[in-house]
């Protein structure tokens, strides 16, 4: 299931292609990315489409992001983990050892390419981090995230109230309270 916040990703991942890296993914690398989607019930062939995916194309996002997809939708949580730290690092070499000394400025986060697609991999990763129980590092991830997206223009806040939560006693269960338990945009006020 495709959601909206998959499709920010794609955009993010497309515009970081496009604008920062200014490559298209080659159609090779395309067709055996769509070929492996159609092969979503036999994940061994789908797996080695998409590997080869990325043979063609390794510095460009999007197959990494399909490697990421397959294993995260596969629950093989620290494979997509891995991926993800392969996005991370993606971003991070187009926007140059200097990015994140200082915050971006606030037109920045919503509109630059690069620093979307960093953003958007940071709170992924933290999510996963989550999940695998590494709270430490999934911590460390939220605090960078909440010091470059101080308007909290890329959702992260709501992770770090389900973590402040769970940390609580109060575990993470929507079921709880439903969403409305969480607000919609903003950093829980532990969080610095």
């Amino acid at each position: 299931m495709i959601t909206s916040a998959d499709r920010d990703f794609d955009a993010a991942a497309q515009a970081f292609a496009d604008r920062v890296l200014g490559q298209a993914l080659p159609a090779e690398a395309a067709a055996l990315i769509t070929q492996a989607g159609e092969r979503r019930d036999r994940p061994a062939e789908a797996l080695a489409l998409l590997e080869r995916a990325q043979a063609l194309a390794p510095q460009h996002p999007v197959p990494v992001i399909a490697l990421y997809r397959f294993h995260f939708y596969g629950h093989a949580l620290e494979q997509a983990r891995l991926q993800g730290e392969s996005a991370l690092a993606l971003a991070r070499a187009a926007l140059g050892p200097d990015f994140g000394d200082e915050p971006p400025a606030d037109d920045t986060v919503r509109g630059d390419a690069a620093v979307r697609f960093y953003l958007f991999t940071l709170k992924a990763l933290a999510y996963l981090n989550l999940r695998l129980g590494e709270r430490d590092e999934a911590r460390l991830m939220l605090s960078e995230l909440r010091r470059l997206d101080p308007q909290d223009h890329l959702g992260g806040g709501l992770l770090s109230h389900v973590m402040a939560r769970h940390e609580a006693g109060g575990g993470t269960s929507p079921s709880v309270d439903g969403p409305s338990g969480y607000p919609v945009r903003g950093w829980h006020p532990h969080w610095r």
